[in-house]
């Protein structure tokens, strides 16, 4: 779940930066775009002064700078008041009112351009954004737009994704709840049949003391779910082989459970009914890989600050199809069972212990290698 949120992360992290990065180089190239359609107009206003101090015949440069453009709507006054109108249809001449506010919409575009004979300024050259200069001008709005389009359509398939995921994991905690209450409930029916015929029995009131006592554990399991629990320093063996013997007594005699150097000694802090009920979803998943007879290990080794406990198992194995998804709510390889235990020991671990569950590795065939890291404690 964690390394869900990092990969959303850094998805919407390089989606920005790819954004800014093309807003960026529009912006430049607008920029330079606006300097060559002024150096246009210079190279303009220099072809008209030449116009009007020229004797005898105008250079053929001279008259293909005049010709060439085209585009860049232009108003010169000169000292005068006479008005010359370039590239602007249907304008009138005579229309002062609508000819002073070109004027000063073109001042406000870009910087007007006094031309000069003889060190004396004889006129003025108004000019305006080109047709394509202005679309230009509103690419970096239409693609922020488009991209906040985008944005919007995956926070709603994401959104859509999280509630049919939540909607999912409800669903399975619904019937996760029956099933684990169902095991101890059906003992607790099977001991007050054997109490009512013998009595006198009194070993069974310790088993009926026992399934209570499970009962207990599933119920502050279900509590825990949803709120922040409490963690306290535990030593990791002592939690393991309490897990371990629980499940013993209900496994098939064909399945060993096996826990290497259960002597020592590692401490972290755990909430121990929700660290045993995410390290009995795994186990219980390695059992169901074995199809007769078969064993699952137990390693536990201290790297650096960190704890790594390994579950092995000699099952099937996973298929490689589905080895990045067994910790989705519904993904199952069972014929029975609705894709939650992974899925719940996932948060437990990654959520409430800011730890880490992973496959580490499987073969078809051959078994599978599953992790729990945990940051240790002295």
């Amino acid at each position: 779940m964690k390394n869900n949120k990092n990969k959303n992360w850094l998805i919407i992290l390089l989606s920005s930066i790819i954004v800014s990065f093309i807003l960026w180089n529009t912006y430049v190239f607008v920029q330079n775009y606006k300097t060559e359609e002024r150096n246009k107009m210079e190279l303009w206003s220099l072809a008209t002064l030449e116009l009007i101090d020229i004797e005898g015949e105008i250079s053929n440069l001279t008259l293909e700078v005049l010709k060439k453009n085209k585009t860049t709507p232009m108003i010169k006054v000169d000292n005068s008041g006479k008005i010359e109108i370039n590239n602007i249809v249907d304008l009138n001449i005579s229309d002062s009112l609508k000819i002073n506010n070109l004027i000063k919409k073109f001042s406000s575009e870009n910087e007007p351009i006094k031309i000069y004979l003889s060190g004396n300024h004889i006129s003025t050259l108004y000019y305006g954004n080109s047709n394509l200069l202005n679309k230009l001008k509103f690419y970096p709005a239409a693609l922020l737009l488009i991209a906040g389009v985008f944005g919007f359509i995956a926070f709603l398939f994401f959104r859509s994704s999280k509630i049919a995921e939540m909607n999912l994991l409800w669903s399975g905690m619904a019937k996760e709840t029956a099933h684990q209450i169902g095991t101890p409930l059906t003992s607790l029916m099977g001991w007050i049949e054997l109490l009512k015929n013998k009595p006198s029995e009194k070993k069974y009131l310790k088993e009926v003391e026992k399934d209570l006592q499970r009962l207990n554990i599933i119920s502050e399991r279900f509590n825990k779910i949803g709120s922040k629990p409490k963690l306290d320093k535990t030593n990791i063996y002592d939690e393991i082989e309490k897990t371990m013997d629980y499940l013993r007594a209900r496994l098939s005699k064909k399945i060993n459970l096996e826990l290497d150097n259960s002597k020592q000694e590692i401490y972290v802090e755990l909430n121990k009914q929700l660290f045993s009920w995410s390290l009995e979803n795994i186990i219980k998943n390695s059992i169901d890989a074995i199809k007769e007879k078969g064993k699952v290990t137990i390693r536990v080794s201290k790297v650096d600050e960190y704890v790594k406990i390994f579950i092995i198992d000699n099952g099937v194995g996973i298929n490689k199809s589905i080895r990045n998804k067994i910790f989705n709510p519904g993904i199952t390889t069972k014929e029975r069972g609705w894709g939650l235990g992974l899925s719940l020991a996932k948060r437990i671990i990654e959520e409430y212990h800011n730890g880490e569950i992973k496959v580490e590795e499987s073969s078809i065939g051959q078994g599978t290698k599953m992790m729990i890291k945990l940051k240790g404690i002295e």
